[in-house]
């Protein structure tokens, strides 16, 4: 990118011979400084880089004098001189921290898990209860060290380390321990397990606030929309920041997941919604329903602002703070949607409704007037077949059906009579559960006669269609 004094000289004598009108150039920056200093039009192209290639393999028959040892040691040089100077002034540099301290911090996690999962299993041997007592894997560890044989917890302060009333059930616990006896040498192996486990976590806490901080220098905008380990996560996976910021939205979303994405292209199923994002706070607090939406809206938003931290010449976040918000508001709206439309009630729902005219004359309702009871159907037919039962008949023609109606109806009023004598005897009596008893069971006679009066009327009826049909 600069103009050496030799090239300079030579150029120089190049313009005043006017020799040539374009000057082919490999690298476009000193293109653009020649021209501006010597005034002298520059090209670069495929075209000029194919034949660069070409003179760089022909360089040994184009320079005569130079023998092949001294040529291997000036490429070797060269090529030396070049990779440093792009290690020095990479643009990329920094995000190498990012990607080595997040790589680390997940190994780190990794031991972490084996180590305490470990202690726990050894000293469970010694004092099993401890592990039921005590949850949390830091503060096992560290009680672990500072009691050693299960003997002594009874003389040991644990109040710096364990709330007061967990230290109780830990003296209560070793008093009645079911575990098994140590040597010394095992309870000293297992106390610099332990050691281990408090420093590891330790230079654990002290690697997070260095990526925290490289992060809210590097990536200020991402790391306020996804955090600092998510956003770490992503520009180690894209290999730097400058390669993240070339990825679509997209991508970004999906990022993490590329072996579900192919797999399910391979099958024809369904795509994943998201990757790394998932772990996102945002996508987090969400419903299982709209995880989809915010992670799309998340790495659309996203993906802006690692373009703006990659390219733009500021450092402050409030491109991401504002995107944040809207993500937030648009998120709480989502949420809001969904309680209404289960709860289907609320203005919400009224405003969608169409509109319909209701008219106020109001037509005048004559059943209102009537104080008769309504008839059902059933006694209405019952009432249609007793006039038809009751019209006279011409006894010179029918004799017999006369005499068979009036024995008929004699019966009937006979049945009747008893009834109505058998009911006010029975009202006579004192009891006032038998009166009940009376009360549920004259209905149902009632009933019974009923159903007679409804038979014999329907044999009526058939025999007088049956003796028209003869006549």
């Amino acid at each position: 990118g600069k103009l050496g004094k030799s090239l300079k000289k030579v150029l120089k004598k190049v313009v005043a011979k006017e020799a040539h009108e374009q000057l082919a150039i490999s690298d476009a920056k000193l293109g653009g400084v020649i021209k501006e200093k010597l005034d002298l039009s520059c090209v670069h192209s495929p075209a000029v880089a194919e034949l660069m290639r070409c003179i760089r393999g022909q360089m040994e028959s184009l320079i005569t004098g130079l023998p092949p040892r001294e040529m291997s040691a000036m490429s070797l040089g060269l090529a030396h001189s070049l990779s440093r100077y792009k290690l020095k002034f990479s643009p990329d540099k920094v995000d190498t921290m990012i990607v080595q301290a997040i790589s680390l911090l997940d190994d780190l996690d990794k031991e972490l898990n084996n180590y305490i999962m470990r202690c726990r299993e050894w000293y469970g041997w010694h004092f099993p209860e401890l592990g039921k007592v005590i949850t949390d894997n830091l503060a096992y560890c560290k009680s672990v060290r500072k009691i050693g044989d299960r003997t002594n917890v009874a003389g040991s302060d644990l109040s710096d380390i364990l709330p007061e009333e967990i230290e109780v059930e830990v003296k209560l616990a070793a008093e009645i321990s079911m575990g098994t006896e140590v040597s010394e040498e095992d309870i000293g192996n297992i106390r610099h397990l332990c050691d281990q486990v408090v420093e590891i976590s330790e230079y654990r806490a002290q690697l997070y606030d260095y990526l925290k901080n490289r992060m809210m220098a590097i990536a200020p905008n991402l790391t306020v929309m996804v955090g600092e380990l998510v956003g770490a996560r992503l520009i180690s996976h894209a290999g730097s920041l400058l390669n993240l910021a070339k990825h679509p939205a997209s991508t970004v979303q999906i990022l993490g997941a590329e072996k579900a994405l192919f797999r399910a292209l391979k099958t024809r199923k369904d795509t994943p919604k998201y990757g790394l994002i998932y772990h996102a706070s945002l996508v987090g607090q969400t419903t299982a329903k709209n995880k989809g939406k915010i992670s799309r809206m998340l790495a659309a938003k996203a993906a802006l602002a690692i373009r703006y931290d990659a390219l733009g010449e500021d450092t402050n976040a409030e491109m991401g703070a504002e995107n944040r918000a809207k993500l937030e508001a648009r998120l709480r709206q989502l949420e809001d949607k969904g309680i209404r439309r289960i709860s289907g009630t609320g203005k919400a729902m009224a405003k969608a409704d169409k509109y319909q005219h209701k008219s106020e004359v109001r037509i005048y309702d004559p059943s209102g007037d009537s104080t008769i009871p309504s008839t059902s159907k059933k006694r209405k037919f019952e009432e249609v077949e007793e006039e038809d039962a009751t019209e006279p008949t011409t006894p010179a023609v029918k004799p017999k059906k006369a005499k068979q109606e009036l024995a008929i109806e004699e019966e009937e009023q006979a049945e009747t009579s008893a009834a109505t004598e058998e009911t006010p005897k029975k009202k006579k009596k004192k009891k006032k559960d038998k009166k009940a008893e009376e009360k549920m069971e004259e209905p149902k006679e009632e009933e019974v006669v009923a159903v007679t009066e409804t038979t014999e009327k329907k044999k009526k009826k058939k025999k007088k269609v049956k003796e028209e049909q003869e006549e």
